[in-house]
C-alpha cells in the first residue's frame, strides 16, 4: 500500500510563489508516475502537472502556461509542484496521486493512490 502525504500549501497573495511536496511511502518510488491535481470548491478535480516514473516525461495543464514546475527526488522519495505567479484561481485543495504504470497520465482514472491533499489558498 501506498501512503502519499502533501504539504506546504498555505495562503499567498497575488504574484506569490508556493511550493508543495508530496512525501511516498510504503511502495517503490522509483516505479510510480505521479500527478498533481486540484479541487476547487463547486468545481470537478482537474489535472495540474504530471511526471513519469524516469523523471523523463512531463504535462502540464494548459492553465500553468510555464508557472508551474513539477519535480521529483527519488532519493527523499517526494514529488515537488513549484507554483510561481499564482493567481486567485489558483486558489484550491491540490492533490498529489501515484500511478503504478510508470507513464505519465493526465487523467486521474489512471492513478490508484491519493493523498489527502493541501489546501493551497491565493489572496488578491
Amino acid at each position: 500500500q501506498v501512503q502519499l502525504v502533501e504539504s506546504g500549501g498555505g495562503l499567498v497573495q497575488a504574484g506569490g510563489s508556493l511550493r508543495l511536496s508530496c512525501a511516498a511511502s510504503g511502495g517503490t518510488f522509483s516505479r510510480y508516475s505521479m500527478g498533481w491535481f486540484r479541487q476547487a470548491p463547486g468545481k470537478e478535480r482537474e489535472f495540474v502537472a504530471t511526471i513519469s516514473s524516469s523523471g523523463g516525461t512531463t504535462y502540464y495543464a494548459a492553465f500553468v502556461k510555464g508557472r508551474f514546475t513539477i519535480s521529483r527526488d527519488s532519493t527523499k522519495n517526494t514529488v515537488y509542484l513549484q507554483m510561481n505567479s499564482l493567481k486567485p484561481g489558483d486558489t484550491a485543495v491540490y492533490y498529489c496521486a501515484a500511478d503504478l504504470s510508470g507513464l505519465a497520465h493526465i487523467s486521474p482514472n489512471q492513478y490508484e493512490y491519493w493523498g489527502q491533499g493541501t489546501q493551497v489558498t491565493v489572496s488578491s
